[in-house]
């Protein structure tokens, strides 16, 4: 499940995908972002939960994209 691999086989999904997340969270506008971030997380987490269930990404490959996910969130690593 790593980033690199995913985005390789599936680059054109990934940006139709993001494109409508973008569509979608511009109709919750009226939500406090703080409302947002936690309703996004508790969603992520049980997504990536029923990856591991149905064996589709190990609990290894969720530890190392939530990783990536934290580095990316808090900029770590930029200059």
């Amino acid at each position: 499940m790593s980033d690199k691999s995913v985005a390789d086989d599936h680059s054109g999904e990934i940006e139709e995908c993001l494109e409508d997340i973008d569509d979608f969270l511009g109709r919750l506008q009226n939500y406090p972002d703080l409302v947002i971030a936690q309703s996004l997380r508790i969603h992520l987490a049980a997504l990536l939960r029923a990856m591991v269930d149905n064996r589709l990404c190990s609990r290894e490959d969720v530890r190392e994209f939530v990783l990536a996910l934290e580095q990316d969130a808090l900029g770590v690593g930029e200059t």
